[in-house]
């Protein structure tokens, strides 16, 4: 059986943009973003296989050249900057002129024993940035091995 909680009548709160707005204090605008999940870090999957781990980063509208990726002793960090400027003149006039600036930063921590830092691979494509992290070779999974008995 799954518990639902209410707010006292049967159709179930759902939050709006304007009631996030009014009720939400002023000094805190800077620390959240209006996104449906609040989220202001882009979404990673990570997913092990026997010789390596792969990371998928959601980064959408982002380049290669945005990305700077630093192994430091067993911490992998990602970070990510654009800035972008786009202005329209009438005369010397602006009539209209826009900036606009995104950034992120993920770290993760690596078990030196398993992963071999030295040949993380990274490519960025179709708004997905992928990492390879491959095992150290002690720490690959053995092949299942059935032992005759005599």
């Amino acid at each position: 059986m799954t518990l639902v909680k209410r707010n006292g009548n049967l159709i179930p709160s759902v939050p709006t943009f304007f009631d996030d707005f009014l009720n939400r204090d002023i000094a805190e605008w800077n620390r959240f973003n209006f996104s449906g999940s609040g989220a202001t870090m882009p979404a990673v999957n990570i997913k092990e296989n026997k010789d390596a781990f792969e990371v998928e980063m959601a980064a959408p509208g982002m380049t290669k050249k945005d990305f700077t990726i630093e192994l430091e002793g067993n911490q992998l960090t990602i970070t990510a900057e654009k800035n972008t400027h786009s202005e329209e003149k009438d005369g010397d006039r602006f009539t209209r002129r826009e900036f606009s600036y995104q950034s992120f930063e993920r770290s993760f921590n690596l078990a030196k024993e398993v992963v071999d830092g030295d040949h993380i691979k990274a490519k960025y494509e179709d708004g997905i940035l992928k990492l390879v992290i491959p095992k150290k070779e002690e720490a690959k999974q053995k092949q299942h091995k059935l032992i005759q008995v005599s």
